[in-house]
């Protein structure tokens, strides 16, 4: 296979965030163990490239690509879209993380957990719609609720004005976490809408970033 390599961005960002969390064990800055070597700290932009095809024949899924144009996210659904139980894999196939839908009457959210989910385990990250907007086709504010602090919301996930694929994390202040548009050519020439450039702030752990990414496209039936 032929390396993906991302387009480089705009300058590096300045200051490190801050957010502010109950617990440092379980920091969204601080890499999971359980996470590839790619996961760890960092004090620099990190860009991905999401490739939202599977490297399986015939399944769905996305591939992410880091900088080196190496593999090192994929989610592989088989021949199925939209299941009720999807992982976040490394290159080589290990659970980083599981990802459940969980149906209430209407209404849906999907709970992240670490590696493979075991009996009790407590979810890490939680994503859900917000019904506090009108509910459009690809126009929905999502919010992300972290180690069931389910009071304020963490982050929030907003699409992008121009695309449908384009979309942008954010703190409960506004600051941007992470970023996801389409990705570009070193010539500037813009790729397919299956293609995306992934930039994620310094100090954030990639692998949550990826559970976000995952859950929000789930939530849109686009893996």
């Amino acid at each position: 296979m032929s390396k993906i390599h991302p387009h480089h961005l705009a300058t590096p960002s300045q200051t490190p965030l801050s957010l502010d969390q109950p617990s440092t064990s379980h920091d969204p800055h601080s890499s999971s163990s359980s996470s590839s070597s790619s996961s760890t700290s960092n004090t620099q932009r990190e860009i991905f490239t999401i490739w939202m095809k599977s490297l399986i024949l015939g399944g769905k899924g996305c591939t992410v690509f880091d900088s080196k144009g190496q593999v090192i996210y994929r989610v592989d659904n088989y021949s199925s879209k939209c299941c009720d139980q999807v992982y976040l894999m490394d290159s080589k196939g290990h659970v980083l993380l599981t990802i459940l839908r969980k149906k209430f009457r209407l209404l849906a959210r999907w709970d992240g957990y670490r590696d493979d989910k075991k009996n009790g385990a407590s979810w890490w990250f939680q994503v859900r719609k917000s019904w506090k907007i009108p509910q459009m086709p690809f126009n929905c504010e999502v919010v992300v609720n972290l180690y069931h602090d389910k009071k304020s919301p963490a982050f929030k996930i907003v699409k992008g004005k121009s695309e449908l694929t384009s979309c942008k994390i954010v703190d409960r202040l506004g600051g941007l976490i992470a970023e996801v548009k389409r990705k570009q050519s070193i010539g500037g020439v813009v790729l397919g809408n299956d293609v995306l450039t992934l930039v994620i702030e310094p100090n954030i752990d990639p692998s949550l970033i990826m559970g976000l990414m995952v859950a929000y496209n789930l939530i849109h039936s686009r893996i």
